[in-house]
């Protein structure tokens, strides 16, 4: 039995690190509905501190859910489950709000790295940990402006790259939309999964240090729980918000 099917230990902390993310996205979420669907007027929500706010919120998920690959068992089911719980938000948001669809979003990147983990897991592990986390961090870096056609990071412009590469929808998914996609929540895998890959190499760098002995005990037990629910929590959190949002409205009106 190797290592990864060794190590099954709860670390509640990342479970208190991922409620944190989840509240916080759940209060990004909301303010959005607020001003793009109910018309607020806060102009602050459009601003570079705002657009801060929204990265750490997705930068935690992402990079967590590498971090935590090598701790869960059934890592194809995980992955599958969370790959159909973002084609779900798709087909939803497709069918009741088409001007506010979600394609590719972070439940469709999240489940697919966690998929090609499965398969890429085996090679990974013959690379020194420490050089696949810096491979992996210099490749985000690099590629972070990969879906607006240019390589570098946010309004550092490296190069533009060949439009042809922009095709279709496949090309969409793997970080090379084509021109009138459109999507509230997108998520490519490029450069996201080497965001997924960063934080799988950092837990392979830290596994078995003493920094993973500080993770283990609770801290804040209600957030630690929104943690382990983190799935289920985001699959109903933006029905949640709408019934209550329409509620608060109507009375109101």
């Amino acid at each position: 039995m190797d290592k990864k099917n060794r190590n099954k230990k709860r670390y509640e902390k990342l479970d208190g690190i991922r409620g944190i993310a989840l509240l916080n996205m759940v209060a990004y979420h909301m303010i959005w509905d607020l001003v793009y669907i109910y018309q607020a007027d806060w102009d602050w929500y459009r601003s570079q501190g705002a657009y801060i706010w929204q990265q750490g919120i997705c930068w935690t998920f992402i990079f967590l859910s590498g971090f935590c690959w090598s701790l869960g068992s059934h890592a194809l089911k995980r992955g599958i489950t969370v790959f159909l719980g973002g084609a779900v938000i798709t087909a939803a948001t497709l069918a009741v709000m088409p001007l506010n669809r979600v394609v590719f979003g972070v439940l469709t990147l999240t489940g697919s790295c966690m998929l090609l983990m499965c398969l890429f897991d085996r090679w990974f592990k013959k690379l020194p940990a420490s050089v696949g986390l810096a491979v992996s961090a210099v490749a985000f870096l690099m590629t972070r402006n990969v879906n607006e056609g240019a390589l570098g990071f946010e309004k550092w412009k490296l190069c533009r790259l060949p439009s042809g590469l922009y095709k279709n929808i496949v090309t969409a998914f793997l970080g090379f939309p084509q021109e009138g996609f459109y999507s509230t929540d997108y998520f490519s895998l490029i450069p996201w999964m080497f965001l997924f890959t960063a934080g799988y190499f950092l837990f392979r760098f830290v596994n078995g240090k003493r920094v993973m002995a500080l993770l283990e005990n609770s801290a804040l037990r209600p957030v630690e729980w929104l943690g382990k629910h983190s799935f289920g929590i985001y699959m109903v959190h933006q029905p949640v918000i709408y019934a209550v949002l329409e509620i608060l409205f109507w009375m109101r009106s």
